[in-house]
């Protein structure tokens, strides 16, 4: 039998997904939570072989609780579900140590078969993330602009950002400005989003 816990905010979506994958035999959810922070705690006392963990979620993102999960418990391999088909998510997922990565709008017997893959010791990706990846153009981005904008990401203002990186504030402008430009974005917030989405950040 595997074990299974399952992360999801929605509550009817978690429940659902409970109910398909307790359809099958050699499947047993023994956890539902529905915060990024209830998921290591969850998964240490109910020891799960697989958890699937929704990316968005409160407390703490899924790819975040993944690494931890994978660090506090290495035996219980994670399948990452996303309604986003963004290369990021799948390299930084990757880099968390998760086994499976799956769009959300799968069919329900894709989750099913890849939990029994990733259990046995299998990779499984969605094929449209892992050609979305591949697709991926080179970054633009300066070295110094990518520090900017993630540093900016976290909510700092040009003032800050310029104390922490050693800068004049006037340079951190710069370096917005370049990024701004170099990524055909409307403007920083935008910027910081397509950035964050090809997985420059």
């Amino acid at each position: 039998m595997i074990r299974v816990l399952i992360a999801e905010d929605v509550r009817i979506l978690r429940e659902t997904l409970a109910a398909v994958l307790e359809l099958e035999d050699d499947l047993e959810v023994v956890a539902a939570v529905e915060r990024g922070d209830q998921i290591v705690p969850a998964a240490l006392e109910s020891r799960p072989d697989a958890a699937v963990l929704d990316i968005e979620l409160p407390g703490l993102d899924g790819l975040s609780a993944a690494a931890l999960l994978t660090e506090r418990l290495p035996e219980c391999r994670v399948v990452v579900l996303t309604g986003f088909a963004r290369p990021g998510y799948l390299r930084r997922a990757m880099a968390s140590g998760v086994s499976g990565f799956l769009l959300k709008h799968s069919p329900p017997g894709d989750l099913v078969e890849a939990i029994r893959k990733v259990v046995a010791g299998e990779q499984v990706v969605d094929p449209q993330l892992a050609m979305a990846a591949l697709r991926k153009a080179d970054n633009p981005l300066a070295a110094r602009e990518v520090d900017v904008l993630r540093m900016a990401a976290t909510g700092a203002e040009a003032d800050e950002i310029a104390v922490r990186l050693s800068l004049s504030r006037g340079t951190v402008r710069n370096y917005l400005s370049s990024a701004v430009m170099k990524l055909n974005a409307r403007n920083r917030v935008d910027a910081i989003r397509i950035a964050a989405d090809e997985g420059w950040l």
